[in-house]
C-alpha cells in the first residue's frame, strides 16, 4: 500500500479528545487481536471456503479491530460508474454504496479513481465530499469515513470501504489497520476471481468433452458428418429451450443406460 501518510487524501484535522494527531506514519502498533483477526482470515482462505463467504467475514471483523468502525462494506466501481455492494456488514454500509453511486462522488468512488485512500473523519464539518454528505447525514448515522482502492492489477475497480457513526472516532491507527485488512481483501478477492475463472474453464471444458462424446454417438448412430450430428444437436437445443450441453449429456446418458 506504500506511505500512508504520502497517499491518505482527505481532511483529518487535529481535535481534542479524537484521538491526537492524525498525521505521520504508522506510529501506533497494531493490536494483537487485529493480528489474531488475520490469521483467522487467513485460515479461511486456504481452507477453501467460498469467496462470499470470506468477504463477508472480512466485513465483519473489521468492526471487531478497526477503531472507531461501524459499519463496512466492500464494492465495485461498474462501467456505469455505479457502485455493486460485493459484501457489507449491515444495511447501512449497502446503503452508502447506493448513496455514493446517487452522489457520484465519496471515499470508494475517489480510492479507485485516484489510488489512494481517501477519508474524512467529520462529514459534517466542511467535509471532502457535499453532495455525499448531505445524503448521508439525512438518511444515516454515519459522521466519518475511509475508503481503500483493493489492488488487483492494473484495472482495479473495487474498494474497502469503512464508516464511523462517531464523528473523529476513525484515527491514523483505524487508517493503518484498515490498509492491512485492505491489503488482504485484495488478495482475497484475487484468489476468489482465479478461483472462479479456473472452475468456469473446468465447466467449459466438461461441457466440450460432452458435447464432443454426443456428436461422435450420433454420427455412428444415424451415419451422418459431425456437422449433420451437431446439427442435430443444435435443433433439439433451440426446440425444448435446453442448453446444447444439457442435450448432449442427455445423449450421453441414454447411450450409457442402453450399454448398462
Amino acid at each position: 500500500m506504500g506511505h500512508l501518510a504520502d497517499r491518505v487524501r482527505g481532511r483529518a484535522p487535529v481535535r481534542s479528545g479524537a484521538g491526537g494527531s492524525d498525521t505521520g506514519s504508522m506510529t501506533e502498533t497494531i493490536p494483537a487481536e487485529a493480528t489474531e483477526a488475520f490469521a483467522s482470515l487467513a485460515a479461511l482462505v486456504y481452507a477453501g471456503t467460498s469467496a462470499q463467504e470470506v468477504l463477508d467475514a472480512i466485513c465483519h471483523r473489521a468492526l471487531e479491530i478497526i477503531p472507531g468502525a461501524d459499519h463496512v462494506s466492500i464494492s465495485t466501481l461498474q462501467a456505469d460508474r455505479s457502485l455493486r455492494s460485493r459484501a457489507a456488514s449491515d444495511e447501512v454500509a449497502l446503503l452508502m454504496d447506493e448513496l455514493e453511486t446517487q452522489a457520484g462522488e465519496g471515499p470508494c468512488l475517489d480510492s479507485i479513481l485516484e489510488d489512494s485512500v481517501q477519508r474524512d473523519d467529520d462529514i459534517t464539518r466542511d467535509s471532502t465530499w457535499p453532495a455525499l454528505a448531505e445524503l448521508t447525514v439525512a438518511r444515516t448515522p454515519v459522521r466519518g469515513m475511509i475508503g481503500y482502492r483493493l489492488q488487483q492489477g492494473s484495472d482495479a475497480r473495487s474498494a474497502f470501504n469503512v464508516f464511523s457513526d462517531t464523528p473523529g472516532a476513525l484515527t491514523q491507527q483505524s487508517v493503518d489497520i484498515g490498509a492491512v485488512l485492505a491489503a488482504f481483501t485484495s488478495v482475497a478477492l484475487t484468489a476468489a476471481e482465479q478461483k472462479a475463472s479456473a472452475e468456469n474453464l473446468r465447466k467449459g471444458l466438461a461441457s466440450n468433452r460432452e458435447i464432443g462424446k454426443a456428436v461422435g454417438l450420433l454420427m455412428a448412430a444415424h451415419s451422418v458428418s459431425d456437422e449433420e450430428a451437431f446439427e442435430i444437436l443444435r435443433s433439439a437445443s433451440t426446440r425444448t429451450n435446453t442448453k446444447l450441453a444439457e442435450v448432449a449429456d442427455k445423449v450421453n446418458s441414454s447411450h450409457r443406460h442402453q450399454l448398462s
